[in-house]
């Protein structure tokens, strides 16, 4: 295995699933297309189930495995399209700049999430590693142009991204149904509260503040001691049992494709 599919097989980065969605949703028109076409408050795996799927899928699936699960993407994404309205922003899920932006909060949330874990990958490998995540974009309709070209371009992109999110009142009814389902299976509304509280201290402080998220020291100081002690007890687990989430969702994508051939 290559260092950036042992870093893309850590199970540890699903920690920042919940951050990269609400990084996605700040922006207007990801956030609007969202708010309309996901139900989060319902089914609040959905996304990050297919999110996830999607991206063991670019790094590990085989070529036609790939290219079902990038059709059925496609598919999904068909009909999140409006042309806005006077408090809409227009949207498309087929938007490349949008898709852009979901990929980069991917891939910054997962490599933010390993390198608390693990400490920072040198500036080669960390070089490396990020041209190789530019797959989850350039599989569906972000080209590998549009792609920053190495990771001090990804940061000033990453930085003018950031500091030009508005969050809408609509981001904040998505951020509140995916942090508090009003359906959720037993073992999902058990480990909520390490959830919610991984998903607001990953976020940037600004953001937290723009979605009206409570946080304080104290809260600071157990994500501080939570995190860490998760992180300590994660590094100790063998590679193989690091790696069940992917190949978890790798084998439920394997057992979809049998059932509908």
């Amino acid at each position: 295995m290559s260092v950036f599919t042992d870093v893309a097989a850590e199970g540890i980065l699903l920690a920042g699933g919940g951050r990269a969605i609400l990084l996605q949703i700040a922006d207007s028109a990801v956030g609007a297309g969202v708010a309309r076409h996901s139900d989060f408050a319902n089914r609040p795996l959905d996304r990050l189930t297919n999110t996830v799927t999607y991206a063991y899928a670019t790094v590990f699936a085989t070529d036609a495995e790939r290219a079902a699960i990038v059709e059925k993407v496609n598919r999904a994404h068909r009909p999140v399209v409006s042309a806005g309205d006077a408090t809409t922003p227009a949207y498309s899920a087929f938007d490349p700049a949008s898709q852009l932006w979901v990929a980069a909060t991917l891939y910054e949330s997962a490599l933010g999430v390993y390198e608390r874990v693990f400490g920072p990958l040198c500036p080669e490998l960390a070089e490396s590693v990020y041209q190789q995540y530019s797959v989850l974009g350039t599989a569906l309709q972000v080209r590998r142009s549009s792609w920053p070209t190495d990771l001090a371009a990804f940061r000033r992109y990453w930085n003018d991204a950031v500091s030009a999110l508005v969050v809408s009142d609509d981001a904040r009814r998505v951020a509140h149904d995916l942090l508090h389902p009003r359906v959720a299976p037993i073992w999902l509304r058990a480990v909520m509260p390490v959830v919610r509280l991984f998903t607001i201290g990953l976020l940037p402080a600004e953001l937290r503040v723009a979605f009206r998220l409570p946080w304080n020291r104290w809260a600071e100081r157990r994500f501080a001691l939570v995190f860490g002690a998760v992180a300590l007890v994660y590094r100790a687990l063998p590679r193989n049992v690091r790696s069940l989430p992917m190949r978890h969702y790798l084998s439920r994508m394997r057992s979809g494709m049998v059932k509908t051939n």
